[in-house]
């Protein structure tokens, strides 16, 4: 016999459990350990009427079987009185079934009661449920919807209605309680009762016990369950799952031609032909057949959308759709000038080197903070739980493995301070065996931006979503020059190397515990991939930047393979111009660490040439010079008519060469080139030659969006106020 279910240590609240199916479920419960709040207004089935008398005889058949429970009488629309019950007499509350509800028959007197009751009253229940439910991780509640509400039914309008309303709340409260242990499932049960005996013959009605639906009503309730969002028939011992089922449908109109009444008619056998019906499973799957067959539209490709990549969104976990441009919660970092020479030990600086004592004395006149200590605030915003908060990435953590990390400064770091992080999520792409999340975060000392981090993870399994391969995005890796390198410089990290780093702030066990390396496939704890990350920057600072700090601009790798504490870490470098380009390896036996690597430096203080990365000679610069003198003569009279802040990425090569931002929503206006500290109401991103073909009217932009050249984010409607922005365009 398997082991049976038992809710020792649990509270439930059964709402309408005076009798009937309310009746069972407190029994059931009590029987196997809950302790129950047994809630009955002790009314009639219309809902008129009050009585004590239903809720205290089940809370003493509880008790007289070695139970515990106690009764309360209010109604449901009170649904901080329900809840405050259990939490006096229990001091927790775990589970909530919503059951109760009068039932009135005929559409000419739908009543307010009925929608008060089942559906307000069960959402008023939960709601005081749910903040005690966050908080200890743990909840679960069922709502009771009906046939009629699913099917509908002759004579129950008021009824049907409010109890597909709670199919709907329960839908969405799955979704937002997932993260928090919270389960949501809904329930169309068919029993006999005082309800049903209205509508059923009495040989029927005796025949569907109550007994026969509590099961499931348990089982859901139950911790060990992880059902979550489902929705469920049951009575006379039988149990059915249901799910949304849609056609393949037809598109019915083309490319700049219309939509007419007549092709509807022509079609609609095919519109409603359920062969290959589609199974969507959530919004996202919804939204994505519409996004498809909007291109479809545009490219005149075919009659009726693929369902594949949305299906495959549902299996893999991952909804692009959903996730990007999320942003985090903000992260604060305070630190001091120990946390600075911490962080040097552990990219190994030693003392035994005398250039290396500005980075580890404070004491010392030029001292410093290493410019790669700019990932370390960067990594609380990411290790504080945020990324698991981030609808549409729902993925198993100890898959994710960090494949790329991007760092720019925008002056050299502070040796002590409190900084902000600001992370969003910019990208989500599908690698077929995984997904690829692109990560950004800025840095702000204040409102001063201090560093951009790029973290590029992958999530090992998590693709075939039917999404993208490639993204603007992404700070691409570069190839080294194929010739000897300009210099080699090598280090030996000592046995307790990943000791050390760790105390910068990334705990992972997998870099300190055996036991815990082992269970990932390693043969001892790794090192940190960005503390050979920091022996690779501080090589090149050190060769081609004699060690001043303010000539480091960015870094970019890629991580390939571990480091073991104690191995020697080699590093390559090519020199062209500024940009430093970077391979490492283990010395020990030739792998690589780190590829597709760089370090860009600022020009040198006497002067030297330097070669800017790829954003210089950007057409755009002068279009948008122009936007500014515009902002200044007729700011205050755009702003009226504008009311919005525009973010503007423009790319070039695939990757982001220049940011403006312009402000119409305060004061006279303004033009902001670089990263904004503030909010934009619209992001769009294009590149710079598809930015002069749409400002010179050669492409349209709905055209350049639906082919993916235009990208936008945030509010998507303000982009019709461009024409104030842009027009006039042979003047700019």
């Amino acid at each position: 016999m398997s082991v049976p279910l038992v809710f020792d240590g649990k509270v439930v609240i059964v709402t309408g459990a005076g009798g009937g199916l309310g009746r069972e479920y407190a029994l059931a419960f009590g029987v196997r350990g809950a302790s129950v709040v047994v809630n009955d207004l002790g009314g009639d089935i219309k809902g008129g009427g009050k009585s004590s008398n239903a809720a205290d005889k089940v809370v003493e058949e509880i008790k007289a079987k070695g139970g515990k429970a106690v009764a309360n009488y209010d109604s449901v629309e009170d649904g901080e009185k329900l809840i405050q019950t259990a939490l006096d007499a229990f001091g927790r509350i775990d589970i909530v079934v919503n059951n109760a509800g009068p039932f009135i028959n005929t559409f000419a007197c739908i009543s307010d009661l009925i929608h008060r009751v089942h559906l307000r009253g069960s959402f008023m229940v939960t709601r005081a449920a749910w903040n005690h439910m966050k908080k200890q991780k743990f909840g679960r509640i069922i709502m009771t919807s009906s046939a009629a509400g699913i099917y509908g039914n002759f004579g129950q309008a008021n009824y049907s209605a409010a109890k597909l309303g709670l199919l709907g709340l329960a839908n969405t409260l799955a979704i937002e309680g997932q993260k928090y242990n919270i389960h949501c499932n809904t329930i169309a049960p068919t029993a006999g009762s005082r309800l049903t005996e209205t509508v059923m013959p009495p040989v029927l009605c005796e025949s569907l016990k109550a007994e026969y639906v509590a099961p499931l009503v348990l089982w859901l309730s139950h911790d060990q369950c992880q059902e979550n969002g489902g929705l469920f028939e049951v009575g006379a011992g039988w149990i059915g799952k249901l799910r949304w089922e849609r056609s393949q449908g037809r598109i019915v109109r083309k490319k700049n031609q219309g939509m007419f009444p007549e092709t509807v008619r022509d079609q609609w056998d095919n519109i409603c032909d359920f062969t290959n019906a589609t199974k969507p499973a959530n919004i996202n799957e919804s939204v994505a057949t519409l996004v498809e067959v909007l291109s479809r539209v545009e490219t005149d490709e075919g009659i009726a959308p693929n369902p594949t990549s949305a299906m495959a969104t549902a299996a893999s976990g991952i909804s692009p759709l959903e996730a990007v441009g999320q942003k985090l919660p903000e992260s604060t970092f305070s630190y001091s000038q120990t946390q600075c020479i911490l962080y040097a030990l552990g990219v190994g600086m030693s003392t035994k080197d005398d250039d290396h004592l500005k980075f580890l004395y404070e004491g010392h006149e030029d001292f410093s903070c290493l410019p790669t200590f700019g990932v370390i605030p960067s990594q609380a915003a990411m290790m504080d739980g945020g990324l698991g908060s981030v609808p549409g990435l729902n993925f198993d953590f100890t898959r994710l493995l960090h494949g790329e990390q991007y760092l720019e400064l925008f002056q050299p770091l502070p040796t002590s301070g409190t900084l902000t992080s600001q992370a969003r999520i910019a990208d989500v792409l599908d690698k077929g065996s995984g997904a690829v999340i692109l990560l950004d975060v800025h840095t702000y000392s204040g409102k001063e931006l201090l560093c951009y981090n790029q973290y590029s993870l992958f999530i090992v399994g998590a693709g075939g979503f039917g999404g993208k391969r490639t993204s603007d995005k992404a700070m691409s890796t570069v190839a080294h020059p194929n010739r000897s390198p300009d210099a080699v410089m090598t280090d030996t990290t000592t046995r307790d190397q990943a000791a050390l780093y760790r105390l910068s702030g990334d705990w992972n066990p997998l870099h300190i515990d055996p036991s815990f390396a082992a269970m990932g496939g390693f043969k001892s704890p790794i090192l940190h991939g960005l503390c050979s990350f920091g022996f690779a920057a501080r090589h090149v600072l050190k060769q081609y930047a004699n060690n001043d700090a303010s000539r480091f601009k960015s870094i970019k790798v890629r991580f390939v393979k571990p480091v073991l504490p104690g191995q020697s870490l080699q590093t390559e470098m090519w020199k062209e111009g500024n940009r430093i380009h970077i391979q490492c390896k283990v010395k020990e036996s030739g792998a690589v660490v780190l590829s597709g690597a760089y370090v860009d430096l600022h020009a040198a203080a006497d002067g030297s040439p330097q070669i800017l990365p790829e954003a210089g000679g950007l057409k755009s610069e002068l279009v948008f010079a122009e936007i500014g003198r515009r902002i200044k003569d007729l700011g205050a009279e755009m702003v009226k008519k504008v009311n919005a802040v525009f973010g503007w990425e423009i790319t070039k090569g695939g990757n982001t060469a220049a940011q403006w931002t312009i402000d119409l929503k305060t004061g006279a206006g303004a033009l902001h080139k670089g990263p904004y500290s503030g909010k934009t109401d619209v992001t769009i991103t294009v590149s710079d030659d598809d930015f002069m073909e749409v400002v010179q009217g050669k492409l349209n932009p709905q055209k350049a969006f639906f082919a993916g050249k235009l990208k936008v984010r945030g509010n998507i409607m303000l982009s019709q106020k461009l024409e104030v922005i842009l027009k006039d365009y042979a003047k700019l």
